[in-house]
């Protein structure tokens, strides 16, 4: 029987966590530092690279993230250094998608072509709006009109490269975001990542909301209209949602986030990143110090840049592949989760879905429908084993 981990595919996800600002909604681990020393990073990654490959020797390598942070902001020669040591330790599927995040501040020809040259194939850019208040209000150092030009030097440069956007923010009506959306979508080449903005615990617009200082946040009812519209403008632009926030031309889909929704095996290094990993037939979940600082230490003096790595056990493996698949538009193939969870889903709470119009099976996978979708995690809640 072929491990579970091999219907998902096998990616590499490198965290660079340093940012030039750090955005107000933003709960990523991103951390503003006044002088990096690259070197010293690279020596870092490769020793990583070193150990994750003896791990796991001999698997085809997919995909190859760099996230962050501010990616675009690493030396090309770091990038360069990265991913020649990565050809040197896996085998290369023939399709290898190496995908590296940018911010318009930090993105300029020489730069990018060096990017290219190192072998990065697609680009994903953080424009998050295009209007200038909501952009100041959102905290990011660009206008639309440099936003515009960092996506032509981008688009110019790469085959691939997809863009951030945030809706529901604060005093957006509905047909200003249809506005933006279609002018998105003008712009667009293959593929969009269209987010709610959610207001998360622990930022500085979850302090404000706190405090009520963050006025004009749209009602549920609301961005429940804008999710709506959104799906309906992308697919008549030929990018339906393959998953519950991206949008993409069939066979334009981010390969290496196919790996998380599809519930394969990561290697996740850099502070704060996670991977999933299964060896010896047991998949485990690991983690990093999120301290930049913290990380690089413990990898220069204990030799590896891991915190805890913990073994799955069947229940936990069967929940996080129900969270993960069912963001998908393709859905949780239901023979294999009865594999990974040893019992298969409640048929009582299946049809009971299926009746009310909230899922649909077909073929063997069951899936949220399109009145499903804004409702997902009430769905994944009946469904949890």
């Amino acid at each position: 029987m072929i491990e579970d981990w091999r219907h998902g595919g096998f990616g590499l996800y490198l965290h660079w966590p340093f940012c030039a600002a750090k955005c107000p909604y933003c709960d990523f681990n991103s951390h503003v530092a006044t002088a990096i020393d690259q070197k010293r990073w690279q020596s870092a990654y490769l020793s990583e690279i070193d150990r994750a490959a003896r791990e796991t020797e001999g698997r085809i390598l997919n995909t190859v993230f760099f996230g962050g942070g501010t990616p675009s902001l690493m030396d090309p020669d770091l990038v360069a250094a990265i991913l020649d040591r990565v050809r040197a330790s896996w085998p290369l599927s023939n399709d290898l998608e190496i995908t590296l995040e940018a911010n318009p501040t930090s993105i300029e020809s020489g730069k990018f072509r060096a990017f290219s040259e190192a072998g990065v194939n697609r680009i994903s850019m953080g424009m998050q709006a295009l209007n200038d208040d909501d952009l100041r209000r959102l905290g990011r150092m660009h206008s639309v009109a440099e936003g515009r030009r960092a996506f032509d030097i981008a688009r110019n440069q790469f085959d691939r490269v997809s863009f951030d956007l945030i809706y529901a923010r604060q005093h957006q009506t509905l047909d200003a975001w249809g506005a933006e959306l279609n002018e998105a979508l003008n712009m667009a080449i293959d593929h969009l990542s269209l987010y709610q903005l959610t207001i998360e615990p622990g930022t500085v617009f979850g302090a404000r909301h706190d405090l009520g200082k963050l006025p004009g946040l749209p009602q549920d009812e609301s961005a429940a209209d804008m999710y709506f519209l959104t799906q309906e403008i992308c697919e008549r632009h030929g990018l339906p949602a393959y998953e519950i926030s991206n949008h993409a031309h069939p066979g334009a889909e981010s390969r290496h986030n196919l790996i998380y929704w599809r519930y394969g095996d990561y290697v996740g290094i850099g502070p704060g990143a996670h991977g999933r990993l299964t060896l010896n037939g047991r998949r485990h979940a690991t983690d990093t110090p999120k301290q930049p600082g913290a990380w690089l230490k413990q990898v220069e003096e204990t030799g590896s840049g891991e915190n805890t790595r913990e073994a799955l056990d069947d229940e936990e493996q069967a929940i996080e592949y129900l969270l993960f698949s069912m963001r998908l538009s393709e859905g949780l193939e239901a023979a294999r989760f009865e594999q990974i969870s040893g019992a298969p889903l409640d048929p009582n709470a299946v049809a009971h879905l299926e009746e009310i119009g909230m899922i649909t099976q077909k073929q063997g996978r069951i899936s949220a429908t399109k009145e499903g979708q804004p409702v997902l995690n009430a769905i994944i809640r009946e469904l949890m084993p």
